[in-house]
């Protein structure tokens, strides 16, 4: 049985809910905590994930008011589950929140029992005690870590994308009614919905500052990702892999899920819903040779809603080229710059001039403050609504084909090796030369 991945009802405010969370946002006020005697009760956390974003992630989570512990720790390399918790207690700066750990040294509190290393750590860290965990490791494991989180009956906060392929977005909505039937919070990291000026910039476009929609722009163009070093003397496949997770479509889900898919997520809130069709082209140019596994270094995508509105999608990794990453809609009446807060509508220009926030940490301000009084929060379904988006674009590009939602969501193509262990061969191989084979639009199947 499969489900769809749908914005229901739920999941699209109208102006009043917009400009009232934009505006507590921009005031700086923190949200109002009821009287509540779960209130006073300590917040046991799991971090699974234990890379910058984990790290920021544990930060925010840490930050958060009333009383809350780090608990538990897991990854499948120790040295990164050391280097975190170092950095943690320390004050090492985070990546994403661009501030220093500082003050949370009494906050954690994991010793050498509570920290787990290899595939199945994420539930012994899952099974510790613990009231939340913080999803953070490569993609390709977030449905499996979701379900298993949700199954136990924790809080989630996990980041995006949720996962690589249409098999895991059927997992990842499966573990979202579980998670609403247990009345358990789930929060997703795509943060941009907790920020005060694409709130409000959204909320004018679907208001109709513009008018109807016409079409929609969206990037990621960049000079991309970290390269890591060549592989150590004796370092199994599936440890290399492991350890370069980006340069693997079966790992990250390629540029188009790992991180344009934030642009995606915003084109599908202000349209509300979720595209029907693909089709595009992309490849391999400038990121070539072992190092760079089997992803692609660019894709364009011509996205496709039920109303016939288009959405044009780059994303790009070279240098010296033209960079952005940013949102655009242009409608009958005027044009919107989301990602920049502005719209020129005829003569008017509006522009968003409020208080800038950290929506990192916003994001899970509520999510805590939900699970402290038991308010309603499930970010799942839009989650895995976008990253679906990003997946259907990646089918597209790969095969060179158009490719329907309701075909992609059905795909039966799962990437994931046959088991999880350091011996175990990952689904993608390199040849004699030490080049991995890629996708090939016109031969590569993909549903």
């Amino acid at each position: 049985m499969t489900d769809r991945a749908r914005h229901s009802g739920e999941n699209v405010m109208d102006r009043r809910s917009f400009v009232k969370r934009a505006s507590a946002v921009a005031a700086g006020l923190s949200v109002a905590r009821a009287a509540h005697a779960a209130g006073d009760e300590t917040l046991k956390i799991a971090l699974i994930g234990c890379g910058g974003r984990g790290a920021g992630a544990a930060s925010q989570a840490l930050k958060t008011e009333g009383p809350v512990k780090l608990w538990a720790m897991a990854d499948l390399f120790s040295d990164k589950l050391e280097a975190s918790l170092k950095g943690l207690c320390t004050g090492q700066d985070g990546q994403y929140d661009r501030e220093k750990h500082s003050g949370l040294a009494d906050r954690i509190d994991v010793p050498p029992q509570r920290r787990f290393v290899g595939f199945d750590a994420y539930r012994q860290a899952i099974d510790s005690g613990v009231d939340v965990a913080i999803l953070t490791t490569a993609p390709h494991f977030r449905p499996i870590h979701f379900e298993y989180a949700a199954q136990q009956g924790k809080h989630v906060f996990m980041e995006k994308p949720v996962a690589v392929d249409a098999a895991g977005i059927r997992r990842v909505l499966a573990a979202a009614k579980v998670a609403k039937q247990k009345s358990l919070k789930v929060g997703v990291g795509f943060q941009r919905h907790h920020d005060a000026s694409y709130l409000e910039t959204v909320s004018r476009i679907r208001d109709g500052a513009i008018g109807p929609i016409l079409y929609l722009r969206a990037y990621w163009n960049g000079t991309g990702y970290r390269i890591r070093p060549p592989r150590e003397d004796g370092m199994s496949e599936m440890a290399y892999q492991l350890r370069n997770p980006y340069h693997y479509t079966w790992i990250s889900g390629d540029n188009i899920v790992e991180q344009h898919v934030h642009n995606l997520d915003v084109c599908n809130w202000i349209m509300g819903t979720h595209p029907v069709s693909a089709q595009g082209q992309g490849g391999r140019q400038v990121r070539i040779g072992p190092l760079f596994g089997d992803i692609f270094d660019h894709h364009y995508v011509e996205f496709t809603y039920a109303d016939g509105t288009r959405l044009f999608s780059q994303c790009r990794h070279m240098t010296g080229c033209w960079n952005s990453v940013s949102e655009h809609v242009i409608g009958v009446k005027g044009t919107a710059d989301v990602g920049g807060g502005q719209i020129a509508a005829g003569e008017e220009t509006w522009r968003y001039r409020g208080q800038k926030s950290n929506p990192y940490q916003i994001e899970h301000d509520r999510l805590f403050e939900a699970i402290r009084n038991d308010k309603p929060h499930n970010e799942a379904e839009y989650g895995a609504t976008s990253t679906m988006t990003g997946i259907l674009g990646r089918m597209a590009v790969y095969s060179g084909q158009e490719v329907t939602w309701e075909a992609a969501i059905e795909s039966p193509v799962a990437l994931a090796p046959q088991r999880y262990e350091w011996d175990a061969k990952p689904p993608v191989l390199p040849g004699e030369d030490g080049i991995y084979p890629c996708a090939v639009p016109g031969v590569t199947k993909v549903v």
